[in-house]
């Protein structure tokens, strides 16, 4: 459908509703319902937007045949093949989500039609948040075309139903938040091609910026500690004696004082919320636990005053560490879970775009740039 009709079918359709009006509560969804069909409707019947899916399947494909080979070499098991598609999923959608939702209002405006949607009894609130959902649910069109790929590496094994659960869960409140951004910036941005590029910048940010800042900072802050070190010798006899005891000085990051910055960081959110799955030793058994086991270990200051013993026994085949750490699945029962608090970021951000929208898009305006329009 094109952008007139659109505009048209907003008028036509709304206007037994300019009669009766959308007041209340029940007429508010009746009018972001009817944003919603339209907007579905136009995407639907356009050829880009089966091969866009199209072409998505068979990337799934691909990576999903690629994962299960190499996995199946390294020993690994479905959760691996599962957490894999996962993240692929989330990856592509932050491909495609801004340039799905980046032109959602102001193309509208640019073209002319949106000025045809606020002349009806269609409030600006409704078109915000209608075209979110819409935005949002073309977005899930992305997860159940991987299905069948899921239901394969679930077959597998080693999944268990609350790492499924948890995982798809997390995963559409991202795919919510990246929608919300795209028709937020939208809102915000008069350009559509440069509400696209500052939507790119957004979840490269979120997805690149925090790890580069974690990295970087945890680098460049250091802290001086102490290694004290036992040696052993071996003797002509066949024994081992312990050498004589020496005292080092380093400098080790501190990644502790970043860590909060992987709080908002998408794949951080969806891992954190999804580890669950662990072998007899503790170990993860998929891509999420060892990432969420990563982040846990980040919140541990380094040792400033460490014991090194080489001689354990005095057979000389000591480990060197008088304790080995605690396992990634005891990391992540004991660390501080992060998700819940990079969602409500991420979600408050998400809102914040969004009422910029409405604000920016509110009829009668009381102020415009030179050479702008508000619809």
């Amino acid at each position: 459908m094109s952008r007139g009709g659109f505009g048209g079918g907003v008028a036509g359709g709304s206007g037994g509703a300019r009669a009766g009006g959308f007041a209340g509560f029940g007429g508010f969804w009746r009018g972001v319902g009817l944003i919603v069909g339209l907007e579905l409707r136009q995407r639907v019947r356009g050829v880009a937007w089966y091969v866009i899916l199209g072409v998505f399947f068979a990337l799934i494909a691909l990576v999903t045949i690629g994962v299960a080979v190499l996995a199946g070499g390294l020993g690994s098991s479905g959760g691996t093949l599962f957490s894999s598609i996962v993240f692929f999923v989330l990856l592509l959608a932050s491909l495609i989500s801004p340039a799905l939702s980046g032109n959602a209002i102001n193309g509208e405006r640019e073209g002319g039609t949106l000025a045809t949607i606020q002349v009806t009894s269609i409030a600006t609130g409704q078109i915000v948040i209608g075209k979110w959902l819409a935005a949002w649910i073309a977005s899930l069109a992305l997860l159940v075309v991987t299905v069948p790929f899921l239901l394969v590496a679930i077959g597998i094994g080693d999944v268990s139903a609350a790492t499924v659960l948890s995982s798809l869960g997390i995963l559409l409140a991202e795919l919510g938040v990246l929608a919300a951004l795209g028709v937020g910036l939208s809102g915000l941005i008069r350009k559509p091609l440069f509400s696209v590029v500052v939507g790119y910048l957004t979840v490269a940010a979120l997805c690149l910026g925090t790890l580069i800042g974690f990295g970087l900072g945890g680098a460049v802050t250091q802290t001086p500690y102490t290694q004290t070190t036992v040696t052993s010798v071996y003797n002509a006899d066949g024994t081992y004696t312990c050498s004589d005891v020496t005292t080092s000085t380093y400098s080790a990051p501190r990644f502790d004082y970043y860590w909060g910055l992987l709080v908002i960081n998408p794949y951080v959110i969806v891992a954190d919320a999804s580890a669950g799955d662990f072998d007899s030793s503790g170990n993860p058994t998929n891509v999420f636990g060892w990432i969420a086991s990563g982040v846990r270990s980040a919140q541990q200051a380094p040792e400033t005053d460490r014991y090194v013993d080489y001689c354990t026994d005095g057979n000389g085949f000591g480990d060197g560490f008088t304790d080995d750490g605690p396992t990634a699945e005891e990391l992540l029962r004991t660390g501080v879970p992060s998700w819940f608090i990079g969602l409500a970021l991420q979600s408050a951000l998400a809102a914040l775009a969004l009422f910029g929208a409405w604000h920016a898009t509110r009829t009668p305006a009381r102020r415009l740039a030179r050479g702008s329009r508000i619809a």
